[in-house]
């Protein structure tokens, strides 16, 4: 199966329905999945025309997005959807990768990518959009799902960003084992906010089309903008990162109930700090929340925790139960999931070690190399442990992990830890060089406005809760910490800022 059978199927299955653009608008406005078909066969024909390698992407959320993505699936080349917000170094040199290839660049980005290494022809958006309408469809003939679909960049804020392959037949196969074909009703409609360089925003496309609900896009994200914006066309479904969730949490209305046609909200791409969530649940508690993690190399979603288990976490007395929103539930019926030690060898349950997965749906691949096994199962470098239920809790990443005095400390259990005192509203927890124990643990916290507990109230309240080992020896204050767009920490980067400090304060 490929990603241009999913548009085939939902154009033939329900082709008057509108695909993307507002609830209200003309023809010239939104379009149908029957029209959305068409565009995309002519966007095939004019990218095959132009001898093009690659289907370059630098934009924000527009019709442009799900057009270069099924059109390059006609024109049988990878849609390549890049990180705008690269420095310009970073970003010419992805462009070099890419070549030979089409780049369709929205006009604020026009000039970084005018520079560009020859082969690489540039068309703003609204020519592409243009010239598409005026261009005969490509034929019918369906791509090789072996081909590649989407190749995704990794945000390259260290070392040289990794290409992800993925192929048709792994992003097909995620969202036919996760979505009912035509399941969504005629009002449904999903806000997609994050980028389209993640692949949160190409599973966003993928899955609403074969489901066929109406996109509504948000070009950038702002919290009062996708407020208004989810009120206006009356939104019933979006997916959000955690960073993203909070904000918009601030930005909603007081009194009444706000969002009322908001019917499910998905969140990933993070850690979600439960006091966030819970906060959301009370805010919201007419939405279904669902948690789901997954990874650019797996084609998304691996594992869920669904709206019934977020409610009866957050209701119940059972310890257990409590302590599930805090996971990321459990894996989808089409993958295996297993947590490993070191040495690759499977872990009981409650044992912590790394995530590996296998289905038909993980890619595990990159340009230069194959990260899958023979056997099919990717190791994900995330670490992470299963309950007796089996509910999956992810740490961290393993590089992120602390060894202080031979004991290996996730970060993330000291931030949820952080996250839970009243007075804060972020923790990021990292490890820095001890000549005594190896590395220190060290956590740099953003309060609450109104608050202003000294670092010691935290060191014990982290004591308190926590073995003495994971208590940190030093609590910096920030009024932020470092994330990227799409809501990843920054953790490498606010370790060398603090390690910059620490430096400077040695004698």
């Amino acid at each position: 199966m490929d990603v241009a059978l999913l548009l085939r199927m939902a154009a033939e299955g329900f082709g008057g329905r509108v695909a993307l653009g507002p609830r209200h608008g003309g023809p010239a406005e939104a379009l149908t999945y029957e029209r959305l078909y068409e565009l995309s066969r002519r966007a095939g024909r004019w990218l095959a025309g132009r001898d093009a390698g690659h289907a370059v992407l630098v934009g924000v959320n527009s019709p442009a997005v799900p057009l270069l993505l099924f059109g390059a699936a006609f024109a049988r080349v990878p849609m390549v959807p890049l990180n705008y917000r690269l420095a310009d170094e970073r970003l010419a040199a992805v462009l070099r990768r890419v070549v030979p290839g089409v780049a369709v660049t929205d006009s604020a980005f026009a000039e970084r990518v005018r520079t560009s290494p020859d082969g690489l022809v540039q068309a703003d958006t609204e020519t592409f959009l243009k010239a598409i309408a005026e261009t005969a469809p490509a034929d019918e003939d369906a791509p090789d799902p072996e081909g590649i679909a989407v190749l995704l960049f990794t945000s390259g804020t260290t070392g040289e960003p990794k290409a992800a392959v993925l192929r048709h037949r792994h992003l097909a196969s995620y969202v036919v084992s996760t979505v009912e074909f035509m399941g969504a009703d005629e009002d449904e409609a999903t806000l997609v906010s994050v980028p389209p360089y993640h692949i949160a925003g190409v599973s966003a496309v993928l899955t609403s089309v074969y489901a066929g609900r109406r996109i509504v896009q948000l070009p950038s994200f702002d919290p009062r903008e996708w407020v208004r914006l989810a009120a206006e066309e009356r939104v019933t479904h979006a997916m959000v990162v955690p960073t993203m969730l909070g904000r918009i949490l601030d930005a909603l209305p007081a009194g009444g109930r706000p969002l009322p046609a908001l019917r499910a909200l998905s969140y990933g791409g993070g850690r979600m700090p439960v006091p966030v969530i819970e906060r959301a649940m009370r805010l919201l508690p007419h939405v279904d929340f669902v948690n789901a993690y997954g990874l650019t190399e797996t084609s998304s979603t691996i594992a869920v925790l669904g709206p019934d288990d977020h409610r009866a976490a957050l209701g119940g007395d059972d310890q257990d139960v409590r302590r599930r929103l805090g996971s990321v539930g459990v894996p989808v019926p089409s993958v295996e999931v297993e947590i490993r030690d070191t040495s690759g060898r499977p872990l009981p349950a409650g044992q912590a070690g790394e995530i590996w997965v296998r289905g038909e749906q993980v890619a595990g691949e990159y340009l230069d190399r194959r990260a899958i096994r023979p056997d099919g199962w990717f190791p994900t470098r995330d670490e992470g442990r299963l309950d007796d239920a089996g509910y999956l809790f992810v740490e961290g990443r393993l590089d992120d992990v602390i060894v202080r005095g031979g004991e290996n400390i996730s970060p993330g259990e000291i931030e949820d830890v952080l996250a839970a005192h009243p007075a804060v509203a972020d923790a990021a927890v990292v490890g820095l060089p001890d000549t005594e124990w190896g590395e220190r643990v060290v956590a740099a916290v953003v309060l609450r406005d109104g608050h202003a507990p000294d670092a010691a109230e935290l060191q014990d309240w982290v004591r308190g809760r926590l073995r003495s080992s994971r208590t940190p020896e030093h609590v910096a204050f920030r009024t932020g910490l470092p994330y990227t767009d799409t809501g990843k920490l920054l953790r490498r980067e606010l370790r060398a800022e603090l390690l910059g400090e620490q430096e400077e304060s040695m004698p």
